[in-house]
């Protein structure tokens, strides 16, 4: 145990090597910045630099409303087809249910062609809703779900209808309020996912208005004028990956019960 212990350790310390020396890069003076020497001496200057030499603010509204709207569609949906699975008998409800699961295995990017082909047929190319539309159904938040849902003692349904509760009212006054940790897991997985997608992102957006953070991002690094000025990238990136790090270690203990109770390691 003790051995098992100090090999997280270990694996966390070296994740957070490269956290440290980007942040400790993007605070110091460009001058010094790769100087092996350690000082006292730091500056918020890389981050205003950054901050006037792209367009962060419209990549920052649209990421948001890209990461928002996909996740509250993502939750309508699932938290729907979660409960029939759960709760509601139907003709070959597990051969339906096993295709979901299969949908899990399938990577996202096998998927680019056929999506890019839909969209350029309902002419949503260079949208947001055509970056959103592809993941408004998620078969993993199904999943997380229905196994949420099963651990709920069956009697509450019983005593809700008969309250005189439909089974909508059942699903969102008593499922959904008893489900939280899982729909927290479900929004961190989801939003850290879309937040940092960049590929689909990159070959549907053509414009700073539907451009996310990561897609400027990377057009920010590889920019003429930055070039290899660590500095100005590591503060970027900084920028990009600091909502993500406080929603984690904010919500971290709701996130692993939600796991632990769904019976997912």
């Amino acid at each position: 145990m003790n051995i098992s212990r100090w090999l997280l350790y270990i694996f966390g310390l070296l994740w957070l090597v490269p956290l440290l020396w980007m942040t400790v890069t993007a605070f110091r003076p460009k001058q010094i910045a790769l100087s092996p020497s350690f000082s006292l001496e730091f500056t918020l200057a890389n981050f205003e630099k950054v901050w006037e030499a792209a367009p962060f603010a419209q990549y920052y509204l649209n990421t948001v409303i890209i990461v928002v709207g996909v996740f509250a569609v993502q939750m309508v949906t699932a938290t729907m087809a979660a409960f029939a699975f759960a709760r509601l008998d139907f003709r070959f409800k597990s051969a339906v249910f096993m295709l979901f699961l299969v949908q899990i295995m399938v990577p996202a990017d096998v998927l680019i062609f056929p999506n890019y082909n839909v969209l350029k047929d309902l002419s949503l190319l260079d949208t947001k809703l055509g970056v959103m539309m592809p993941y408004f159904a998620s078969a993993f938040g199904i999943f997380l779900l229905r196994q949420t849902f099963k651990t709920l003692p069956p009697e509450l349904d019983e005593a809700a209808v008969m309250e005189g509760y439909t089974k909508w009212q059942v699903l969102w006054k008593i499922y959904f309020p008893l489900s939280r940790p899982a729909y927290i897991a479900f929004g961190l997985v989801s939003v850290s996912y879309h937040w940092n997608n960049f590929l689909w992102p990159l070959i549907v957006t053509n414009s700073v208005e539907n451009r996310p953070l990561t897609v400027g991002l990377a057009i920010f690094a590889q920019s003429f004028e930055i070039g290899a000025q660590w500095t100005e990238v590591s503060a970027a990136t900084l920028l990009v990956i600091v909502p993500l790090l406080a929603g984690f270690l904010l919500f971290q203990r709701q996130f692993m019960n939600s796991f632990i109770q769904s019976g997912i390691k």
